[in-house]
């Protein structure tokens, strides 16, 4: 008799209304993180005193622009305990070594992948349109060496977490259920993951880099080897904050 595994789940296990609580997750999370950045930018937009030049010299205020990225990462997490076996059993989300040496090679692809799309992306828009999201946002901390570690921790270390959460875990959980190939899955999420940047120029780029992260999870079955890839990726856009 054949035994379920997480490659293989009862179609019946693990359902919340009808469908996989991976996708209730996903989408809870998704939405949660729109409304809140709308929120947020609202605030900052019409705040008056914290208007946008002063926010840019308000190093605990910059992090703001992460706050809803942790809705990401909390409602899997929440999700996988609520009606899973757990963050650890669903997701396998802490890398061992067979994930560090798969996450560093697809991370490593990534940026490749990155670089030379957007080189290809600079010819298309132009330097005006090609421009850095990060060094936007954390731009105005350059003279706060502290401000800028912890920006950068965030993004090399709590964004990959989040993100890696939702789209590696709980839409690929959910559509692995229902037993989707494993390659219309990487597709799927990389287009999901270059969506959610909201970069319509590197959206390119973006699916490339997503297709090799992904790449990770499809090669390990665990969400810690894409983890380690979408760190390795972040790793070179934060360093660069310090020289900018």
């Amino acid at each position: 008799m054949a035994q379920s595994d997480e490659t293989s789940p009862s179609i019946r296990e693990g359902l919340v209304l009808g469908a996989h609580w991976g996708f209730l997750a996903f989408f809870a999370s998704l939405g949660g993180y729109y409304l809140l950045s709308l929120l947020l930018t609202g605030l900052v937009v019409h705040g008056g005193a914290l208007g946008p030049v002063q926010l840019a010299h308000l190093g605990p205020l910059v992090l703001l622009a992460f706050v809803p990225n942790l809705l990401l990462g909390a409602g899997p997490a929440f999700a996988a305990r609520r009606w899973g076996h757990g963050v650890l059993a669903e997701f396998r989300v802490v890398p061992d070594l067979r994930d560090l040496k798969v996450g560093l090679a697809c991370g490593g692809f990534s940026l490749l992948a990155g670089y030379l799309m957007n080189l290809l992306l600079l010819h298309v828009y132009g330097t005006t349109r090609m421009t850095d999201p990060l060094t936007e946002v954390f731009g105005g901390l350059t003279a706060h060496l502290a401000w800028l570690i912890v920006a950068a921790v965030v993004v090399v270390a709590v964004a990959p977490l989040t993100e890696e959460l939702l789209v590696r875990g709980a839409l690929w959980n959910g559509l692995a259920h229902y037993r989707v190939p494993d390659w219309v899955i990487l597709v799927l999420t990389a287009l999901v993951f270059a969506q959610l940047h909201a970069e319509p120029t590197r959206m390119l780029a973006l699916l490339a880099q997503g297709i090799a992260i992904g790449s990770a999870r499809m090669i390990t079955g665990r969400v810690g080897a894409s983890l380690v890839a979408h760190a390795t990726n972040n790793l070179v856009p934060a360093l660069l904050l310090f020289s900018s």
